[in-house]
């Protein structure tokens, strides 16, 4: 669901938005960062034990950033199929599609997850959540009024009323499920439903930005505070933006504004498998994807793997036989492998897996290879 984890330029804490669990985090000592127009913690105890608290157990991360759109209407899946590459026809009341926004361009606006909900049992309008990132928010969700046929269609930002956090790990479930009214353990990857969670209405998916199986809850704000500490009681850890973008990069999530961006297409950033060119029709970008696939492109966003210690950060150069041919977008030492891995954008000739390529770090050229992605596969994944 969520997805934005660096910290952005720096502001004055006083015009930084907080969440209802700010106060929350500071009682536990975090280290908050402005990030996207938030105060928001970018560590607790420290990013390695969070990481692997995740990896192996359980923890917990407030991202009430994230944009958080409601959607309902007649025809509503049809009427929003024009804006996105996918088939949103295909999702069954409980599915999930993770798909971009595009622009004319056919780069991406956005990287969302739609989430089809059961229809209004009074009316029996179609209805949808949508979370975006939070740095896009306000002009995704100008985009989407401006594209969206809104006869008959309600588009609501409920980003400032609700509370968002993400609980993620092998022991997700069992920490979760006594505050559940309704059986979690049959909830596939991407699948979500509505249900009481300490006798209050939420949305849970079973979605995440860790690689790992884990849900996302969307409550008020009260029920959002009496979660997190109920859930910190249990003994769930609490962590920051530093372990999310450490999980998500193993696993070889993008990230929005800094591995793609709005002059990246979905083909080019390797999420052809959102692209759904033979199943639906006309959408925005549509036949720049028609040309770019029947062409090939001409970037790709590759893994890629140092061959030492040294780590590709954002932004480094990437050489081959002597010249600048790219550059690092994410780049880290993977606590669970203990190997320095990285996100890239290179030529498409390239791309290939065991192609060698060289870093600049600090003037110097380190050797790497481009690798499969993800670079980390857990065992605990649901399945779809």
């Amino acid at each position: 669901m969520a997805k934005s984890t660096e910290p952005s330029n720096p502001q004055r804490s006083s015009q930084l938005a907080r969440s209802p669990l700010y106060d929350l985090s500071l009682e536990l000592k975090a280290r908050m960062v402005p990030f996207s127009g938030w105060e928001m913690a970018v560590q607790y105890a420290g990013i390695s034990s969070e990481h692997q608290a995740v990896r192996q157990q359980a923890g917990m991360f407030d991202i009430s950033h994230m944009g958080k759109f409601g959607l309902r209407g007649k025809q509503l899946i049809e009427k929003f199929q024009p804006l996105v590459p996918s088939d949103l026809s295909r999702l069954q009341p409980g599915q999930a599609q993770y798909t971009v926004l595009l622009n004319a361009k056919g780069c991406i606006l956005d990287d969302i997850i739609f989430y089809c909900q059961e229809p209004d049992a009074t009316t029996s309008e179609e209805r949808a959540v949508i979370i975006v990132n939070a740095a896009t928010r306000i002009r995704d969700k100008a985009w989407i009024a401006a594209h969206l046929e809104l006869s008959e269609v309600s588009f609501a930002d409920i980003s400032k009323n609700k509370v968002l956090i993400a609980i993620q790990g092998p022991q997700a479930v069992s920490f979760l499920q006594p505050f559940v009214e309704d059986n979690l353990a049959p909830i596939k990857a991407f699948g979500h439903l509505e249900t009481n969670l300490l006798g209050q209405p939420s949305f849970i998916a079973r979605t995440g930005y860790t690689g790992e199986d884990g849900f996302e809850i969307m409550v008020n704000a009260e029920v959002g505070k009496e979660l997190w500490q109920q859930l910190l009681a249990a003994g769930v850890v609490p962590c920051g933006l530093g372990a999310r973008d450490t999980l998500r990069l193993e696993a070889a999530m993008a990230l929005y504004g800094q591995d793609i961006d709005d002059n990246t297409t979905p083909l080019e950033a390797g999420l052809s498998w959102v692209v759904h060119l033979d199943t639906k029709g006309d959408f925005i970008g549509r036949e720049v994807l028609e040309q770019q696939k029947a062409n090939g492109v001409s970037k790709r966003l590759v893994g890629l793997e140092m061959q030492g210690r040294h780590i590709a950060r954002h932004g480094y150069p990437l050489i081959f036989e002597s010249e600048t041919v790219g550059e690092v977008t994410s780049g880290t030492l993977s606590p669970t492998l203990n190997r320095a891995v990285a996100l890239a954008v290179v030529p498409a000739k390239l791309a290939k897996i065991g192609q060698q390529l060289e870093v600049e770090i600090r003037g110097k050229n380190y050797p790497a290879s481009v690798v499969k992605k993800p670079f980390y596969r857990s065992p605990n994944r649901p399945s779809l």
